[in-house]
């Protein structure tokens, strides 16, 4: 699934390509539990209430894309597994994956957007400002970790005792960051994925949101880490992925000391991590 370096890859290639455009035309061919309208909207369907919007901001929060409408509404993009957005030509046949394809006006140059999902796990929803806050998946997202500062995050971790991975994956705990940069940053903290969060020291737990922000700064800068089929709006995968040196290395030394790499079952999810730089 796409991080916070792969999410905000994407918000910056939308707001470069379709901010400001206005829509003339939605087509959709997803599921229904792929696309969701408030109750605000009644019965209206979601390519009706689209049409004629005009693009006006596109942020992240957490791994959720929200682009800001004319109108007072957002659409609010999750692209789970395999989702992407990609602008293209309009011309490019239509793939049986592309499961909403937005039209704009004369200014795109000929151009149009379509959210491509092959899983169909993606989540397109359509709601009013006024209701979108209160829904489960925003309103209960952790501070990011770009926000919070050092003193914060130190009570955060300090307020639970649960392990350190499996709480670096909960996004009600903090938002944005998932298996690749929870296995990176653990590692050059060296912090042992098992271990308790009320029970790392204040100078580790320093190091650790350091080595969050710089890791996540610089996947950002190499637009994400392509290790499945992540790409940006351009179609370009990211590059980032280069640069890891704990997730997917199982059996490869550390480049701290030299001892192998394992991967572990941590809370039903994949750790990788060095035994002896990161001991328990």
């Amino acid at each position: 699934m796409p991080e916070l370096p792969e999410v905000e890859t994407v918000v910056r290639g939308l707001n470069q390509t379709v901010a400001g455009r206005t829509i003339t035309r939605v087509r959709t061919k997803a599921p229904r539990t792929s696309i969701v309208t408030g109750k605000s909207f009644g019965n209206k369907s979601f390519s009706s209430i689209l049409k004629d919007k005009t693009i006006l901001n596109i942020r992240r929060r957490g791994k959720n894309i929200l682009i800001e409408l004319s109108g007072d509404i957002t659409l609010w993009a999750h692209l789970k597994m395999t989702g992407r957005f990609l602008y293209l030509d309009s011309k490019t046949p239509v793939d049986k994956h592309d499961l909403a394809i937005f039209d704009f006006d004369k200014k795109s140059g000929g151009y149009h957007l379509r959210f491509h999902d092959v899983r169909r796990f993606g989540r397109l929803r359509l709601f009013s400002n006024d209701e979108l806050w209160q829904q489960p998946g925003l309103a209960s997202l952790g501070p990011e970790p770009f926000d919070i500062s050092i003193d914060e995050f130190i009570r955060l971790f300090r307020s639970s005792s649960r392990m350190i991975k499996p709480a670096l994956l909960d996004q009600r705990f903090i938002a944005g960051i998932g298996n690749i940069y929870a296995d990176e940053s653990l590692h050059f903290a060296k912090i042992h994925p098992r271990k308790l969060t009320n029970r790392i020291s204040k100078k580790k737990l320093t190091e650790l949101r350091l080595h969050i922000n710089r890791i996540l700064r610089k996947a950002i800068k190499h637009m994400g880490s392509s290790v499945d089929n992540y790409a940006g709006v351009n179609g370009k995968p990211g590059t980032y992925q280069k640069y890891l040196q704990a997730y997917g290395n199982e059996g490869k030394a550390c480049s701290h000391c030299g001892s192998k790499i394992v991967r572990e079952v941590i809370g039903s999810r994949s750790a990788h991590y060095c035994p002896r730089c990161q001991r328990l």
